[in-house]
């Protein structure tokens, strides 16, 4: 019987945890896998023991990183040793790009010879286009889960790159007319900076949002270990708001929404396969701010950015309020045709990811993976 392949995987938030367990889960079907690395519910759910909370690398912003730089640089050099005792054949490392960059820089320096995979890859079509060289030296290859990153990462020099689609076209919907009532979902965001600066922006709004005659409820679909963190705020909320922490229930939730407010993220994808209509919101701290001024605002939602053109409403600042984010939404939920607009342009969307972009068409990500692998291993008896 042939060894198990020694996979470790880490993801550093929720989005990347579903994208690790789907690997994991797609890996199984073709080999036996020892299993190590870092990650939450879903790679729990695959057979995982995190090595930490996956929470600890949940930051995003400068701030927040600041503020948890010795807890970073610590599980940073834990993760390395961990790697380097193990001796895993692959690594893979799902998006946190920042603490994927210097991890595997790490263990490079510090002699790694195995498979050294990223997943998800970095947004150099945004900014600092020549991040794609400096992955090149340190990665075996990206998978891309945009289809038109690994024209991008080739002209510029990058590792190589694969299209690997999205675990959401799995639960991919196919409702084409915009419902003419039902809930809307609210989305906050899962790092405690988001929750931070989101939350009241909700809360404020969320009266108004319960008045509208098309909408039969509130929801905030959310985390296990999130749940007592908003419940508590919850509580002091003007109206009822249901908490879903199952994701098994979100598509039913998907197929009976009027709409969604939710953050900037992947969840903009997850809800654009899904068919459900969505106004988009950042609060953006003060370094991100200036960083988003200077790109000269760019789209930030991945439907926006996958056709290239404004299919959804965005509201990005570093002063977002109830003043400019209530009407936006409000406007919405009551505008079926404006809601039907954004379900047609989703159809297009969802084709496009479906089979990629030529001459990068969408590849099975264990099939490739275990390619990759295989690629860099040397021949028995060498």
């Amino acid at each position: 019987m042939a060894e198990p392949l020694r996979l470790f995987i880490l993801a550093g938030e929720p989005s990347g945890d579903r994208i690790a367990a789907d690997l994991v889960a797609r890996l199984r079907q073709h080999v036996s896998l020892e299993l190590a690395g870092i990650g939450g519910d879903e790679l729990a759910g695959q057979g995982l023991a995190s090595l930490y909370p996956m929470s600890d690398l949940a930051v995003m912003g400068v701030t927040d990183v600041i503020l948890n730089l010795p807890r970073l640089l610590w599980r940073l050099e834990q993760t390395a040793r961990a790697i380097l005792a193990g001796r895993p054949d692959i690594v893979v490392l799902v998006d946190s790009q920042d603490f994927a960059r210097l991890l595997a820089g790490r263990l490079r320096r510090r002699g790694y010879k195995g498979t050294l995979i990223l997943y998800v890859a970095p947004s150099v079509w945004a900014r600092n286009p020549e991040r794609a060289a400096r992955l090149k030296p340190v990665f075996d290859a990206v998978l891309a889960v945009l289809p038109f990153e690994p024209e991008v990462m080739e002209r510029l020099n990058g590792p190589p790159t694969y299209y690997v689609g999205h675990p959401a076209l799995a639960d991919k919907l196919a409702t084409a007319t915009a419902p003419a009532s039902g809930p809307v979902i609210l989305l906050p965001g899962s790092r405690e900076g988001e929750l931070r600066r989101h939350l009241p922006v909700l809360k404020a709004m969320a009266a108004d949002l319960a008045a509208l005659p098309e909408v039969s409820g509130l929801v905030i679909p959310t985390l296990p270990r999130l749940r007592p963190r908003l419940e508590a705020e919850l509580a002091h909320w003007p109206v009822p708001v249901t908490l879903l922490h199952r994701r098994a229930d979100r598509q039913t939730l998907y197929a009976q929404a009027l709409g969604a407010i939710c953050v900037s993220g992947t969840v903009t994808l997850e809800l654009a396969l899904a068919r459900v209509p969505m106004l988009v919101l950042y609060a953006l701290d003060g370094h991100q701010a200036r960083i988003f001024d200077r790109l000269g605002r760019p789209p930030v939602s991945l439907p926006n950015i996958i056709l290239g053109r404004s299919v959804v409403p965005e509201l990005v600042s570093a002063t977002l309020s109830v003043d400019s984010a209530g009407p936006a939404a409000l406007a919405l939920l009551a505008n079926r045709k404006a809601r039907q607009d954004q379900l047609d342009a989703f159809g297009e969307l969802s084709k496009v990811m479906e089979t990629g972009l030529p001459p990068h068409g969408r590849q099975d990500p264990a099939e490739r993976v275990l390619t990759i692998w295989r690629s860099q291993r040397l021949p028995i008896g060498a």
